[in-house]
């Protein structure tokens, strides 16, 4: 006759979200890590060496206004090449991300973020690092969002609303310093005015899909 399982105190069962001060110093390297902070000291440019960013580098040219996609190309090829280019910079990422997991980051990210989170956009506060990823990379960000609902970290519901306040603005710091950077000649406002409201509609963009899953789209959700 086999024995019966024994059932573990809760105690037990807690233990592992126990947070400790491990934890939450791993959540603070990776905020600076994925968050850009450190892109652009200027009395410190070494501190690049650990930014997610700049660890992701740059292609060279291959010729004057080239890059290895060549120039006017249009097509499948064209595509693949691109998608490609996006592989190493989603596995530094997740690389990345399982390192600062080990040590609790995602367990301090959810203590921390899901006051704030959950009643602004109603998702949990381990959602936090895809979301301070995608400010950066939007194809990091969009990786760990993946990764999350794999692991079933979040629902449904919560991926779509994730994925608007990503598609928002995606790859903001990023792109508003790269492709916006040919109209700061012409701002008549501080250059962090417009940075701050591209932040702000991200998640007003959020708080309207989610109104719309709870109102309009309600029946989609109501196996979960």
């Amino acid at each position: 006759m086999e024995e019966e399982k024994k059932i573990p105190p809760a105690e037990s069962q807690t233990e592992s979200l126990r947070i400790g001060p491990k934890a939450y110093i791993a959540l603070i390297v990776a905020i600076v890590y994925f968050s850009g902070a450190l892109a652009n000291v200027p009395d410190a440019k070494w501190l690049a060496a650990f930014d997610f960013s700049t660890l992701m580098g740059g292609f060279g040219k291959v010729k004057e206004g080239g890059t290895f996609l060549g120039s006017a190309g249009v097509g499948a090829r064209q595509g693949f090449l691109f998608a490609l280019s996006l592989a190493p910079g989603v596995m530094l990422a997740l690389g990345c991300l399982e390192i600062l997991s080990h040590y609790g980051a995602l367990k301090a990210a959810q203590k921390l973020l899901t006051p704030l989170l959950r009643p602004l956009l109603g998702i949990p506060g381990v959602t936090g690092l895809a979301l301070i990823t995608d400010l950066q990379s939007t194809d990091a960000g969009a990786a760990l969002t993946r990764e999350l609902y794999e692991d079933k970290l979040i629902t449904k519901k919560e991926l779509v609303i994730m994925s608007s306040w990503q598609y928002s603005g995606a790859g903001m710091i990023n792109n508003y310093f790269t492709i916006g950077s040919g109209a700061f000649a012409f701002l008549i406002a501080p250059l962090f005015i417009p940075l701050v409201l591209i932040f702000i509609f991200k998640f007003v963009g959020a708080i309207f899909v989610r109104f719309m899953l709870n109102t309009v789209y309600k029946g989609d959700f109501r196996n979960e």
